[in-house]
């Protein structure tokens, strides 16, 4: 197909859009909001996949004291933790404080705890581990020589707790491909049936088209590049919404048991050019589905 006839095409292409904009417009709508669900998903994921990652590189303990300890007792607790290699308390949570901590992180659910009697929450030591750098520093070896000592109750460290979450990544990853599996399926089928609408609208002039001799891809191509149109718009709109998102997002910080653990970033590059990709090639094949129906190839 020469190149000088795609000007025309663009243009034809432009003026479908234009003659059916309503029909256009409910589509693109419908698109931005798909790949918005799917690339908030992503942002999520990807963010608390870094936080977790992150957390579980960096070894940090809590050491979860037992009810009633004395002050002495708990002295001594502290004495033996800051004897340990590169081991410093980043602080002390009391009952009270713990609870307080639950309180704040459940917001407007915290009326919950109100019909407690007792408070069930244990005192505790955070302890974080730095310039480990060099030191041969055993996680497990440190989490039994602590829970043998009197008064303490359980020790749990970060790698424990990136452990637990490999198991929920995995069904989460899981779970994004299904989604993203129904949604790309969605899409599809929506620019599917607005290309349709356009074709039925110059249907009278695309049998005129073909009675003087116009080939079936001179008809075809406009309709394929108001797919690719229709993609691209919807990608930039979802990545930009998005985007506002995250800037407001990214002011704030997501605070859990009083302590901040994640700061919002945004995809990676790669991430943002799949999804934009993943967008226009929708949009091409949902027009190729359409005009094969019509159409002998």
């Amino acid at each position: 197909m020469k190149i000088r006839l795609y000007p025309y095409f663009f243009r034809q292409a432009l003026i479908n859009i234009r003659n059916n904009r309503l029909v256009h417009v409910i589509g693109m709508s419908t698109m931005v909001v798909s790949m918005l669900i799917f690339g908030t998903f992503l942002l999520l994921f990807v963010n608390l996949d870094s936080w977790i990652q992150g957390w579980g590189h960096s070894l940090s303990m809590s050491v979860y004291l037992q009810d009633g300890i004395s002050e002495v007792r708990r002295d001594h607790i502290a004495s033996v933790i800051r004897n340990l290699p590169a081991a410093e308390i980043e602080r002390f949570v009391s009952k009270d404080g713990a609870l307080r901590n639950l309180k704040n992180a459940l917001g407007a659910q915290a009326r919950l705890l109100e019909s407690l009697s007792d408070n069930p929450l244990p005192a505790s030591f955070e302890v974080v581990f730095k310039h480990v750098e060099g030191q041969e520093i055993d996680p497990r070896k440190i989490k039994t020589e602590l829970e043998d000592l009197e008064g303490v109750e359980e020790v749990q460290y970060s790698e424990e707790w990136l452990k637990r979450f490999e198991g929920v990544m995995n069904m989460l990853r899981l779970l994004g491909f299904i989604i993203g599996g129904l949604l790309c399926m969605g899409v599809v089928f929506i620019v599917t049936n607005t290309i349709k609408l356009t074709i039925y609208s110059r249907k009278d002039e695309i049998e005129i088209l073909k009675l003087v001799g116009a080939t079936n891809w001179f008809v075809k191509t406009p309709f394929l590049l108001e797919g690719i149109i229709q993609g691209i718009l919807s990608g930039v709109l979802a990545l930009l919404i998005l985007y506002t998102g995250h800037l407001f997002l990214s002011t704030k910080k997501i605070h859990f048991l009083g302590l901040a653990v994640l700061d919002f970033i945004f995809l990676p590059s790669g991430y943002v050019f799949s999804i934009f990709l993943l967008t226009v090639a929708l949009g091409l094949v949902g027009s190729f589905v359409a005009v094969g129906r019509f159409f002998d190839v």
